[in-house]
């Protein structure tokens, strides 16, 4: 992906989202674009016209972290918003030139210690994913969670390809904007932290190419950390699920998440999990040992 593209829109686009009013501005009468003006966040983060035109321009390289802190502080991003910046700094400047891959990396599969981890967990469903949304690794509730995903071949078992291209996943997720607006913004943030995944690439031409929901909301660049929520689901054997669901990094293995859902004890959601483990026992889903590696 072209870091002087990225940066330009992403500066531009976060420009757009801030009204003068939300930055202590007067909004004035005579604005021909939404948002600040380039020289209003040149003013907010204390550099010259210039050399923010520059910067929203695409050019990053050599840009001192109390500038690129003063442009986020201006556009008032957020966490994720903010991290995403360090990234795409980071790959202007070529400091991620040793954490490059220089080729598609071998599929990663879980090693046995990890899979007893997964399958030790019985109340809910739990995988490993990457920053692709790729299902790594699963508890046998989560392969029957996820059974639509499985059940066709053409979505490679990820989460994107899923959303997006299977008319199943409509149904799956009532709340399908939503989701698709966070699926988005996790591949948008991978994108800055692993820019030169081919990988990813691939994955973003196929769905840009086939799926317009898809290309409008890359073209937002947004991004999110998706750590902690709530979600809805329509499972097409138990019905709907109302789920929480915990996502933890993998010291480990940087760049992977390991994300649980659990249901409120006591309500009919947590019966639908112990409905769908009962049919899960019932179906040929894989064995462990088919699930993970050495």
């Amino acid at each position: 992906m072209d870091n002087r593209e990225e940066v330009r829109e992403f500066l531009t686009s976060r420009r757009a989202k801030i009204t003068p009013e939300q930055a202590g501005l007067p909004a004035g009468s005579r604005r021909r674009v939404p948002g600040l003006r380039r020289s209003e966040v040149a003013a907010l983060a204390d550099v010259s016209v210039e050399y923010y035109a520059k910067l929203e321009r695409g050019n990053l390289a050599g840009v001192s972290p109390a500038v690129l802190e003063a442009v986020a502080r201006a556009l008032r991003l957020d966490d994720a918003e903010r991290a995403h910046l360090l990234n795409l700094a980071q790959a202007a400047d070529g400091s991620d030139a040793l954490t490059r891959p220089r080729r598609r990396a071998a599929p990663w599969k879980a090693h046995r210690s990890l899979q007893w981890v997964l399958d030790a967990i019985t109340a809910g469903p739990a995988f490993v994913r990457n920053g692709r949304m790729d299902l790594l690794a699963t508890n046998q509730l989560a392969r029957a969670f996820y059974d639509d995903i499985y059940a066709t071949a053409g979505n490679q078992a990820n989460l994107a390809r899923f959303q997006f291209l299977d008319p199943a996943a409509r149904r799956f997720y009532p709340d399908w904007d939503q989701a698709a607006d966070v699926a988005v913004a996790i591949l948008r943030t991978e994108a800055g932290r692993n820019p030169h995944d081919k990988d990813l690439h691939d994955l973003v031409g196929e769905l840009s190419t086939r799926s317009d929901e898809f290309r409008t909301r890359w073209g937002a660049h947004n991004v999110r950390h998706h750590g902690t929520g709530t979600k809805r689901f329509h499972h097409h054997t138990v019905g709907d699920l109302t789920l929480a669901y915990e996502g933890l990094e993998m010291a480990a293995a940087p760049g992977l998440t390991l994300t649980v859902y659990t249901a409120e004890p006591g309500s009919p959601h947590e019966e639908g999990l112990r409905l769908l483990a009962s049919w899960a026992a019932t179906q040929n889903l894989g064995s462990p040992a088919e699930r993970s590696a050495d």
